[in-house]
């Protein structure tokens, strides 16, 4: 099935695989997942067959023969595995402009390249915690979820990127609530999903064992949830975190929300790693991004494995054709 309009693929720091994973996941699409590339023709592959466009309603034909270029001539040349910060103000327009194509109904939906924060810090002040927290500034919107996604799991942390010992304090009843209702717009809007089925873990080993790892699900993660069913929600939990992840049972929720990083990924890493997507809920646009970073250590080698883009890219057209 092809999108009626393509996505727009944000090119991420240059100096990493970004540009070769883009030229590979061309190669693998083609037509049936057209997109197009936004950044600096010359940071691409030198065997990439490139056909540079005036505006994305070009790249559907384009894409059979090429991969679509919406060119942004940027500062720099990037050299593979040293990002330049010369090229930061590069990186934050493709971003940019693909958010305005997106949000204008010219692109379908957005999938970013991954970025090198330190280099945009260097070289253009970026003042945001993270590629999402960027995009949702963009949006004007105060409150994102990460979701990470493959044919098999979906799961969402409720906490991210902080350290263990401050999950307890971060974990409030607010943020919970918050993500779980996040989570079931996002599910019922981009995926599709009717009545959604969440399963929610518990915070302690073994959800707590009533009280004897922990108190918070008996104080009040418990009574939360049975709050949220009774306006409307398709939860269950708190459940040990050690018996959410079998098939058995993955097959009775269609997403999993869990308490703190690791919680939620590990699970999804052992069981889909090349091929996880990273999904933004909460954003006024779809947006997927593959599930790894700029690997400045093999940038250049032409040995990046382009999956988990290309997964991104699909899910992306997918979820547009749902919406």
């Amino acid at each position: 099935m092809t999108a009626q309009r393509p996505i727009a693929l944000s090119c991420g720091e240059p100096s990493g695989i970004g540009p070769e994973i883009a030229a590979k996941a061309w190669g693998t699409l083609r037509e049936s997942v057209p997109f197009f590339w936004i950044g600096d023709p010359a940071h691409l592959p030198a065997a990439t067959p490139v056909q540079t466009i005036g505006s994305p309603d070009e790249a559907i034909a384009a894409s059979a023969t090429a991969l679509p270029v919406l060119p942004l001539k940027f500062a720099a040349a990037a050299t593979a595995g040293q990002p330049d910060p010369l090229n930061a103000a590069g990186v934050i327009r493709a971003i940019e402009l693909a958010v305005d194509l997106v949000r204008s109904g010219a692109a379908s939906g957005l999938c970013t390249g991954p970025i090198h924060k330190k280099a945009l810090i260097d070289g253009a002040g970026f003042k945001y915690p993270g590629h999402t927290e960027f995009l949702a500034a963009l949006a004007g919107v105060e409150r994102v979820v990460m979701m990470l996604a493959s044919s098999q799991l979906r799961v969402v942390p409720a906490t991210i990127h902080i350290a263990l010992a401050d999950v307890p304090t971060a974990l409030t009843p607010d943020l919970l609530r918050e993500t779980l209702s996040i989570t079931r717009r996002g599910l019922e809007s981009q995926f599709g999903i009717i009545n959604p089925r969440i399963a929610v873990a518990g915070l302690n080993p073994h959800a707590g064992e009533g009280g004897a790892m922990g108190d918070e699900e008996l104080t009040w993660i418990t009574a939360l949830l049975r709050d949220m069913e009774a306006d409307g929600f398709n939860l269950s939990g708190p459940h040990p975190a050690d018996t959410m992840f079998h098939a058995q049972a993955r097959a009775r929720y269609d997403a999993a929300v869990c308490m703190y990083h690791d919680q939620a990924l590990i699970p999804i890493k052992t069981l889909d790693f090349d091929r996880g997507v990273n999904v933004t809920l909460g954003l006024p646009f779809i947006r997927t991004s593959p599930d790894h970073g700029t690997a400045f250590d093999i940038a250049g080698t032409g040995v990046a494995n382009p999956s988990s883009l290309i997964e991104a890219l699909k899910m992306a057209q997918t979820m547009a054709a749902g919406t």
